[in-house]
This record gives C-alpha cells, sequence and structure tokens, in this order.
C-alpha cells in the first residue's frame, strides 16, 4: 500500500521525468554533446534529391537525426529569457531624458536575440497549440504555436518590476535553393518600455544555410523605430563569404541610428552608427563623441544555465518541453530508432487531433492570443492577458 505522500512524490518524479530541458545554444556551440551526424553535408544533400528550386520547405519534416533536442519555441523563448548580460533589463533602466541611451540599447538587445546556429541540426517544428513558459526573475516569458499551415508563433513577455511589455510574433517561409535554403521570417516584434511610455518596433533578419561551404548566417535588413522619439535604425545583415570559416557562422552587419523629422519631442543626443564584427557590435558617433560597444556575443550568450522545472505539477501537457520528451531523450542517447517512433507518434497525435475537431465542425484557436484588431497593430497576434504569469520552468539564478 502506498501512503499519499509516497504516492505525491511517485507522481512529482513522473511528472518531472515527462519534462525534458536542455541547455540553451551558446556562442561557443554545445560543448557538451555533437548532435551532429557523420558524412553531414552528403546527407543533408540527400534529404533535398527529389525537392525542386524554389520549393518551399514549410512542411518538410527532417529525420530526428537531423534534430537538435528542442523545440523551435523554446529557441524562440531563450534568446529573451537566456542571456549571460541582461541587455533587455537595461533597456529600461537608463534616465528618463536621455531617449538615444535607451534606443542604443534595444538596438544592442535586438541584435543579441539573433543567436548562432549550429550547421546541420534544427529544432522541432512545433505543433498547433504547442506552449513555452519560463520565468527568469521578475520576466516572464509565454509563447505558442498560433498557426500550423503556414507555422506561426506568438510570444509575450512581461516585467512588472523593470516596466517592460514584450510582443513577438514570428512565420518563417522556408525555400530551397539548390546549394542553400533561405528561411523568411515575417513578422513583428513590438516592445513597450512602460515607465518611459516608449513602443519599439522591429522586424527580424532572415536566415540563410549553405551547403557549400556550410553556413548558418543571418541576412537581411532589420528597420527598428519609435514614434515617440522619431529615433529609427538600420541594420543590414552579411552572409559569410565563400572563404568564410567552415561550418561556422561569420555574420558581419553594418548600419546606422538616426532620428526622423517626425519626433514627438527631439531629444538633443547626436545620431550614430555602428558596425559589426562578427561577435562584437560597436557604435561610433559621427559627430566625434568616441566609440563603444553595444553588444558582445561573449557576454550574451557564453556560460548559460539550462531552465529548471520548480513546479512539476503545474506544466501543461501542450508545453513543448513535455510534447518533445520522448523524442527528446531518445535523441541524446542517440537512439535514431526510439527517437523516429516517438517523432511519429507526436505527428500522429496531431493529426487524430485535427480530424476529431473536423468531425466535430470546430475550429481551433490559441488559448492565450487572438487576431490582432486593427490595420495599425504591429503584431498580427495580440495576447488575451494583460500580464504573463510566474511560470513553472525557470531560469537558476
Amino acid at each position: 500500500m502506498v501512503s499519499g505522500q509516497g504516492w505525491n512524490e511517485e507522481r512529482k518524479q513522473q511528472q518531472q521525468e515527462a519534462v525534458v530541458l536542455t541547455k540553451p545554444l551558446m556562442v561557443e556551440g554545445d560543448s557538451d554533446v555533437d548532435y551532429r551526424t557523420p558524412n553531414l553535408v552528403q546527407r543533408i544533400l540527400s534529404l533535398f534529391k527529389n525537392v525542386r528550386p524554389g520549393s518551399d520547405l514549410t512542411g518538410f519534416q527532417l529525420p530526428p537525426s537531423f534534430n537538435y533536442p528542442k523545440s523551435q519555441l523554446q529557441m524562440y523563448g531563450e534568446s529573451v529569457y537566456c542571456a549571460g548580460k541582461d541587455m533587455l533589463g537595461e533597456c529600461s533602466s537608463s534616465g528618463k531624458g536621455d531617449a538615444l541611451e535607451r534606443f542604443t540599447r534595444v538596438v544592442g538587445w535586438s541584435i543579441s536575440t539573433n543567436r548562432p546556429a549550429i550547421f546541420g541540426v534544427a529544432p522541432y517544428n512545433p505543433v498547433l497549440g504547442e506552449t513555452h513558459h519560463v520565468s527568469s526573475r521578475s520576466l516572464n516569458v509565454r509563447l505558442e504555436q498560433v498557426s500550423h499551415h503556414p507555422p506561426a508563433t506568438a510570444l509575450h513577455a512581461t516585467d512588472r518590476i523593470r516596466g517592460i511589455d514584450m510582443l513577438w510574433f514570428h512565420r518563417p517561409i522556408p525555400r530551397f535553393h539548390g546549394t542553400r535554403v533561405e528561411v523568411e521570417v515575417q513578422g513583428k516584434r513590438r516592445l513597450k518600455l512602460v515607465e518611459h511610455g516608449e513602443t519599439y518596433v522591429m522586424n527580424s533578419p532572415n536566415l540563410t544555410i549553405k551547403f557549400i561551404p556550410p553556413s548558418v548566417d543571418w541576412t537581411g535588413t532589420v528597420r527598428v523605430s519609435c514614434q515617440e522619439t522619431g529615433y529609427e535604425a538600420e541594420l543590414n545583415y552579411a552572409t559569410s563569404s565563400f572563404l568564410g570559416r567552415w561550418s561556422s557562422s561569420n555574420n558581419s552587419v553594418t548600419g546606422r541610428i538616426y532620428k526622423t523629422a517626425a519626433a514627438a519631442s527631439p531629444p538633443s543626443s547626436p545620431p550614430s552608427g555602428d558596425e559589426h564584427d562578427n561577435s562584437v557590435v560597436k557604435i561610433k558617433d559621427q559627430n566625434g563623441g568616441g566609440e563603444r560597444v553595444i553588444y558582445n556575443a561573449k557576454e550574451v550568450a557564453s556560460r548559460l544555465k539550462a531552465p529548471i522545472l520548480k513546479d512539476p505539477q503545474n506544466v501543461l501537457p501542450t508545453e513543448s518541453a513535455s510534447v518533445w520528451s520522448e523524442v527528446s531523450r531518445a535523441i541524446m542517447s542517440r537512439n535514431w530508432e526510439k527517437a523516429k517512433d516517438a517523432k511519429r507518434a507526436v505527428e500522429e497525435a496531431q493529426r487524430e487531433l485535427a480530424n476529431a475537431r473536423s468531425s466535430r465542425g470546430e475550429i481551433w484557436a490559441p488559448k492565450y492570443f487572438a487576431p490582432s484588431k486593427g490595420d495599425d497593430e504591429p503584431c498580427e497576434y495580440s495576447p488575451l492577458e494583460a500580464l504573463v504569469p510566474p511560470a513553472p520552468i525557470v531560469v537558476p539564478s
């Protein structure tokens, strides 16, 4: 006979085992396990032998041997809640009169969210309704897969103590182009610094995956704007050259920060320009005010800790770390047959749910987000709750 306390402990252990949390990606890559398989480039090209150039890869399913043990929802979330340097918190900490300083910090934070990727492995494609909920100190972050065809993700993060409210909408569209895959990342980010009454709107760069030579690079143009101060930024991400380092990202980004004529209350600080040297972004005052670093990859994306499960009983069955737990556990043990079966089980369960909804005439709707009302909204989905509550999964201090 099992006592009530013993049953609770056993159930708690089962709940903890049903959640698999892995270490975030860092600038130096994953130092514990290399998930890449032998003859990587040859194997990747074999996947696309029957795919025509220009084809949309949105519904393309990778075998588990090409998966990093993490969902794309977790990857998006980690760029917000996992950081060696709290650049997001610093955005709201400067004085009320220093609008240019705040804008510069927002630009640096925006760059920091474009974390290095590992060539040859990709996260899982989230299933419809999948969620990810994590807290890092006073910052609470929630994501939900709000669409499956085409795939789209919404993120909402709030921090009452530091006055931060963030909304982030992503719709990646990958296309195959023979020797590379181009991923167009549609969607906007909206960052509110509540105490300063400022809203920053920005887009995301695209992702270019080259097979020869192997590389993963952020590409395209990112624009950041703040209507209240009139400041804007334009950042141009460039891919690595043919002679770039093998199997490594060798990005560069150049750009400028400037003030438009439509500023509500023009600040006195001069506009600035910036330049990026692979892992360090420096900003230089065009009026002779000197140069300083606004982003250092090693400070932001090094020595990161994996989130931990603090409250197993309140983990939703839709949580990414739970949905993909069996697949992740099999990948980490390199049991590819078990990983294949577990991944197929997740996909079949989703098809069964979709068929059941169809038979009942039900239309699926997100749990935490709804389509935005009005054309003036920067993001296509809005949160249903003003504040994100503390999460059962936390980032250790």
